[in-house]
């Protein structure tokens, strides 16, 4: 009997101990955790950068973080004004932010020359080791990670579809920005590939909005049939003017993005970009983990797009063959 009564204290006193743990597991779930500040830094409009923000959110999302919940979400955009970029990157680091998501390798330098401490995730970007802000792909050090934009062939594969969509075409011209850190290695690389395919290469520069249609005309006027454009900030917020100078010039271009075709262009060929976006939830994810972006690799696109506008290719002469309008995901009639 007395064994009994004991069991049964045993049993009472473990029932409260469960009761209070239980009790205290409620209580510690009910309790708000850290909320995570990101901050986003683009070039562009919030309209043009709308998809990429929303692939963003949504590979967060599927990490498990939400608006209102556990992140909280600062964004900056520049308009098109390049030249704010490095103010608007100070505001982000004023805000004490926990990372930095960029995409381009403007937005990268100006996330850079603000904080050397504050993690910062590029969405995709051109060669940032040429840029000074990581030391190598494989190890970057310092405060900057994620996805790249250029893979090994990407060049190759745009002068490549030139020669395809236009086989006649003997010399090409590389429309480049000089403020841009990426463009000095870009064009080397542009004009090996065009070399190797049995073409000529002439370099344009623009360095401001009012330059670019002089650019277009000067390649045009210079011999070349077609015009490969580099990516840019400039570039990505004038994709009408660059397309209609094209059009006016009779001169094929390709760019990098759909929204070139959208606005006029002939031509894009380029990574995904809001798979960019998504992916680099990622690498946000393991750094509110603990790791640190010096420590990880810098991803590689794995998702390109060919675009393609027929209506621009009527205006300035051009029939682009069927077997490449097939591959086009999307096609402008």
């Amino acid at each position: 009997m007395v064994r009994a009564l004991w069991m049964k204290d045993i049993a009472a006193v473990v029932g409260v101990l469960m009761g209070l743990l239980a009790g205290s597991t409620v209580v510690s779930a009910q309790q708000p955790g850290k909320t995570w500040k990101i901050g986003v830094l683009v070039s562009g409009t919030q309209a043009v950068n709308a998809a990429r923000d929303e692939a963003l959110r949504q590979g967060l999302r599927d990490l498990v973080y939400e608006e209102g919940k556990n992140i909280a979400m600062e964004y900056r955009y520049a308009e098109g004004k390049t030249d704010r970029l490095d103010k608007l990157a100070r505001e982000l680091v004023e805000q004490n932010v926990d990372v930095i998501v960029v995409g381009g390798t403007r937005v990268a330098v100006a996330a850079k020359n603000a904080t050397t401490t504050i993690p910062i995730v590029v969405a995709g970007a051109g060669d940032l080791v040429e840029a000074g802000l990581i030391k190598s792909f494989m190890f970057p050090e310092g405060n900057v990670t994620g996805v790249a934009r250029i893979s090994a062939d990407f060049f190759g594969a745009r002068l490549k579809l030139i020669k395809e969509a236009l086989p006649k075409t003997s010399q090409v011209a590389g429309l480049s920005n000089p403020k841009n850190p990426g463009h000095a290695r870009s064009l080397k690389d542009a004009e090996l590939g065009a070399r190797s395919m049995g073409m000529t290469f002439q370099s344009v520069t623009a360095q401001n909005a009012n330059e670019l249609d002089s650019a277009v005309s000067a390649a045009a006027k210079g011999g070349s049939g077609a015009l490969f454009i580099m990516t840019d900030a400039l570039f990505n917020s004038h994709l009408a003017p660059i397309a209609q100078a094209s059009i006016k010039n009779q001169l094929p271009s390709v760019y990098d993005r759909i929204g070139f075709v959208e606005a006029g262009g002939l031509m894009s060929y380029g990574v995904n970009l809001p798979d960019l976006s998504r992916r680099a939830a990622e690498y946000i994810d393991q750094i509110f983990k603990g790791a640190k972006p010096g420590d990880l690799t810098l991803g590689q696109p794995t998702k390109f797009d060919l675009a393609l506008n027929l209506k621009t290719a009527s205006q300035i002469g051009v029939v682009i063959p069927p077997e490449v309008v097939n591959r086009a995901v999307q096609v402008v009639k």
